[in-house]
């Protein structure tokens, strides 16, 4: 029986696509982003952890938790189901987020093609790094993409992600290609994506595109530290304050210039 490994479901979301939207979470990534907001998405098993119960700074409870949970394709359909009437009143739907959903192509594929069949919007937000065989196989069942964008510039990419970005890219030309509805999400990391390089390269790669304009710029947020402690991993923003949205008015203003539309969160 075909099962897909998911851990966490985040109901009435409003940042992964349009309307209120049940997010759905994939464990397993092919990338490993020094800023990664999702680490528990990271590794593609089961993981077992200890989770702790505070008061103030006393632990007073300690048990272990296993992180990814397995559905059958029914078993998720079913918790879909329970949204559908606030899908229906906002013009929300269902997105795939992870990790990356595209590492569980067959649960993916599946649950995609029930979701057509009862007319529930979705998208899948993606790194875009799969091979083409497999998005092709998704695009044709998927109403949005949400794309995320890090750095252009291939050896940076490999850098701060552990993977080039050569499939990446392309497989964004071939979305634009299918004239498919896709936003760019672009992670605005301080040190790292923020340079006015990687901005004005980001610019020209739209360039190419006449049906991709849409830029969702995502601002970095230390929410992550305490996932990252849980899971005995390294956190490279360990000290990192959190954006807000005032600090990213200048560059909404920069790429708005370039005849772009951008948003700030997803």
């Amino acid at each position: 029986m075909l099962k897909g490994l998911i851990f966490d479901l985040k109901r009435f979301a409003v940042h992964d696509g349009p309307g209120i939207r049940l997010t759905v979470f994939f464990k397993g990534c092919p990338l490993k982003c020094l800023w990664c907001h999702n680490p528990e998405g990271i590794q593609a098993g089961v993981q077992v952890v200890s989770k702790e119960n505070r008061i103030g700074s006393r632990v007073v409870a300690c048990r272990m938790e296993e992180v990814g949970l397995s559905y059958t394709v029914d078993q998720l359909i079913k918790e879909i189901e329970k949204d559908v009437l606030f899908f229906d009143d906002s013009g929300g739907g269902v997105t795939f987020s992870g990790g990356e959903p595209m590492m569980q192509p067959d649960f993916l594929e599946a649950v995609l093609k029930r979701c057509r069949e009862m007319e529930i919007h979705t998208a899948v937000d993606t790194s875009g790094f799969t091979t083409l065989e497999t998005l092709k196989r998704i695009t044709g069942l998927t109403d949005l993409f949400l794309f995320d964008i890090k750095l252009i510039d291939n050896e940076d990419h490999k850098f701060c992600t552990g993977v080039s970005n050569k499939q990446i890219l392309t497989n964004l030309k071939w979305l634009s290609k299918q004239n498919k509805q896709v936003i760019i999400r672009f992670p605005v990391i301080p040190g790292f994506t923020d340079s006015q390089a990687n901005i004005n390269r980001l610019k020209q790669l739209t360039d190419r595109f006449e049906n991709i304009n849409h830029i969702a710029l995502l601002p970095f947020h230390n929410i992550a530290a305490g996932k990252y402690e849980r899971f005995g991993m390294k956190n490279t923003f360990d000290d990192e304050p959190s954006m807000n949205q005032e600090q990213l008015l200048p560059l909404k203003a920069d790429l708005e210039a370039h005849n772009l539309k951008v948003t700030i969160g997803g």
